[in-house]
């Protein structure tokens, strides 16, 4: 299935500037696969060591957040939109 992947401005290096992707598969987990075997480096930066997301970024399988959802099981129909946003902090 392919859908749009929207990459935020810190990930772009990995995209060579792209600020949207086209991706495969059929869970939001396929997908990400499909990302870092197309943009090596950039699935470290979505999940950690133990293949979670990373606490800090948050992943949208169109409005839906995955962690309210399946995860990394999440479905990802034909054109879907999936956006990852990086948590930001400051005060």
């Amino acid at each position: 299935m392919s859908v749009s992947v929207r990459i935020p401005t810190i990930l772009r290096t990995y995209t060579d500037g792209a600020a949207e992707v086209t991706g495969e598969g059929a869970t939001l987990r396929e997908v990400l696969q499909k990302l870092d075997s197309d943009f090596p480096g950039i699935g470290a930066r979505v999940l950690d060591e133990s293949g979670k997301i990373r606490r800090f970024v948050n992943v949208y399988v169109g409005e839906e957040d995955v962690r309210f959802a399946d995860g990394l099981d999440t479905a990802t129909p034909e054109g879907a939109q999936i956006s990852v946003i990086p948590a930001v902090a400051g005060g």
